[in-house]
């Protein structure tokens, strides 16, 4: 899985290079979200520009993904969802809770940072 975590303005930004996030890549994809949550990040942005397709478990791990940074007192917002996995998310409702921005910068901005 091709992830590339990064800093900005005091959010974490975790970029998935991947065209396909579907259910063989989640293990990891879904270890390394975590690990940032529990080690104690608050703001975490998914940059997903690049992912043009997701699955129902990708959906499921993203909501269980919000969850955790939630009740850890964070949030978890995404950036650069493509129409087809925008799509999924509001066949899902996913998107009620999963805010989403154009791009990673108006993303950060919106973290207050």
């Amino acid at each position: 899985m091709n992830l590339i975590t990064d800093r900005s303005q005091g959010v974490s930004i975790v970029r998935v290079n991947e065209a396909r996030l579907m259910y063989p890549l989640l293990s990891e994809f879904t270890e390394t979200i975590a690990s940032l949550i529990g080690s104690g990040e608050r703001r975490v942005l998914l940059d997903l520009s690049t992912v043009t397709s997701v699955d129902s478990a990708t959906i499921g791990c993203l909501m269980d993904l919000y969850r955790q940074a939630t009740a850890a007192g964070g949030a978890l917002k995404l950036a650069g969802v493509q129409k087809r996995v925008e799509t999924m998310l509001t066949m899902t409702g996913a998107q009620d809770l999963l805010e989403s921005h154009p791009d990673a910068p108006s993303a950060v901005r919106s973290f207050g940072a």
